[in-house]
């Protein structure tokens, strides 16, 4: 009879064989940095601005990769041809997303960009689809064109302001065009709110924040008051009900005094029943559209009014076309962009130059896919690092300068020779099933700003104290998941007195479509 000490013997060497593979790299999967027991590549993850590591990674272990989780998996795509074919054609295997506990808890699952592939985010997202179409885009052009008039008012009055000026128009336009209800100023309580609830979300977010609660699920059952996390779930759930709801409550209150302005959200009360949403579907909807839209539009033209300033060649050309295009006599419309290749290049530029997701969120499969040689399992995470792709030396000459030109001299700005058309001018805006229903109200705003700023005004670097101007840091920028560049200082002038005079008129002129999405604003902002 085997004695005790034996038994235990045995059991000792077989969970220890069983852990050691716990985390180790299982034969079929990309290569990647070598793993340690359990915890697999775990303890070399990066946990700020993870991109710049992951794209290290990438130049020595290839454009597809994998890193183990503990005993999950991380595939890693840093290659156009890769993300092309896995995460558009297959997208039907592609498009989950991988667990997310803390969001989970703090949305009830409702928030778009972050549910599973559930029937209730397929809801979330034809609703989306429905309501967003280019055609739908159109009918908020008139609201779009008159924030941007603003924007360009509050710059020419108050130049140092920019950064915060174009936070409240990216903010605003975004607000009327989901719940009808624009903000005219930066310190509004509305806009104070939303930046501190955003705040405190992507705080709760940040890799770190919180235990690895989807790693160890057992720290799902800590009580609430030894797991400071699940009180914050709990605090920043309450801010974004307040804000989301509260929204959704006053168009409600318009819709009931006939206050039609023609925003998202009537379209989507109107056709609940019809497109299978409640309440508490729709305030979450445009909750999260609210969020992803205002943030990466303000990041966007941060960046580009950053570019401009240090790189004022470009600025140059991108003046010398609207001049040639456009004139001093009117201001330029989206029409115009047909004929302004240069600054359709800049655009394109600047979202290669610093995309404003540079690590896509992350994806998950929903079945085990083979690419290039590789397995990929059912239920690996897939990161697209935008980052790595955008600068790769491989594909682009000079990948951190700033040079619009590269896009009038080849397909997708890629080096000569070069095949580049897996790479989509779309990366930005997320992959397959997953990419940004909001993409054209987004696209809009930026090319209607992007051409109103070299219309009007020319921006120069920041003097120094020893009358030197002061070089622009066009690697400073925030961490998290939508980086943006750190407030910087620059000297903004209108080109021509005549292009400002036509600014006070313009915005003078919007206060007709102003006046549609102004019915909830108290004294002080009217």
């Amino acid at each position: 009879m085997m004695s005790i000490s034996l038994a235990l013997t045995i059991v000792v060497l077989c969970a220890t064989v069983l852990l050691r593979k716990v985390g180790a790299r299982e034969r079929g999967l990309p290569p990647g940095p070598p793993t340690v027991p359990i915890l697999g590549n775990l303890h070399l993850f990066p946990t700020e601005s993870p991109y710049y590591k992951l794209t290290e990674w990438a130049r020595k272990y290839g454009g597809i990769y994998s890193l183990k989780v503990g005993a999950g998996t991380v595939v890693v795509l840093t290659d156009a041809a890769a993300v092309r074919e896995l995460m558009d054609r297959r997208s039907a295997t592609t498009a989950d997303r991988p667990p997310m506990h803390v969001a989970d808890r703090t949305t009830g699952g409702l928030h778009m960009v972050f549910a599973r592939s559930t029937q209730t985010w397929k809801t979330l997202r034809k609703t989306a689809a429905a309501v967003l179409t280019t055609q739908a885009s159109t009918r908020h052009l008139l609201i779009q064109h008159a924030e941007a008039t603003q924007l360009l008012h509050d710059i020419l009055h108050s130049p140092q302001s920019f950064y915060t000026d174009i936070q409240r128009y990216s903010v605003s336009v975004i607000l009327s065009i989901l719940f009808g209800k624009r903000v005219p100023r930066y310190d509004a309580p509305e806009i104070t709110t939303f930046f501190n609830t955003l705040h405190q979300w992507n705080g709760l977010l940040e890799l770190g924040a919180t235990p690895p609660v989807d790693i160890i699920p057992i720290l799902k059952f800590v009580p609430e008051r030894w797991a400071k996390w699940k009180r914050d779930c709990k605090r920043v759930r309450r801010l974004q009900r307040t804000l989301f709801f509260g929204l959704l409550e006053e168009t409600k209150e318009r819709l009931r005094v006939g206050e039609v302005n023609g925003c998202y959200m009537e379209e989507v009360l109107a056709r609940k029943v019809e497109l299978g949403m409640d309440d508490e579907m729709a305030g979450y909807s445009g909750g999260a559209l609210l969020e992803a839209g205002s943030e990466t539009t303000s990041n966007y033209l941060q960046s580009l009014v950053l570019a401009l300033v240090a790189y004022p060649d470009a600025q140059k050309k991108a003046h010398e076309e609207m001049d040639r295009v456009v004139g001093e006599h009117r201001m330029p419309t989206l029409d115009d962009l047909e004929h302004m290749p240069y600054i359709r290049a800049m655009i394109l530029e600047t979202h290669r130059f610093r995309p404003v997701a540079p690590l896509a969120l992350p994806h998950a499969t929903l079945a085990a896919e083979e690419y290039g040689g590789y397995t990929i399992p059912k239920g690996a995470t897939i990161f697209v690092n935008v980052w790595g792709i955008c600068h790769d030396p491989a594909l682009y000459d000079k990948p951190e300068e700033f040079i619009p030109d590269r896009y009038l001299l080849t397909e997708n700005g890629k080096k000569p020779g070069v095949h580049g058309s897996d790479l989509k001018p779309s990366f930005p805006f997320g992959f397959g099933r997953r990419l940004c229903p909001g993409i054209h109200l987004a696209q809009n705003s930026i090319n209607i700003n992007a051409m109103n700023l070299v219309w009007a005004f020319n921006f120069n670097p920041d003097i120094g104290a020893d009358g030197n101007p002061i070089p622009s840091d066009t690697g400073a920028y925030t961490k998290g998941a939508a980086p943006a560049p750190l407030p910087f200082k620059c000297q903004i002038t209108p080109r021509t007195p005549g292009k400002a005079k036509m600014i006070e008129r313009k915005f003078l002129e919007a206060a007709d479509t102003f006046s549609k999405f102004e019915a909830a604003l108290g004294s002080e902002d009217t």
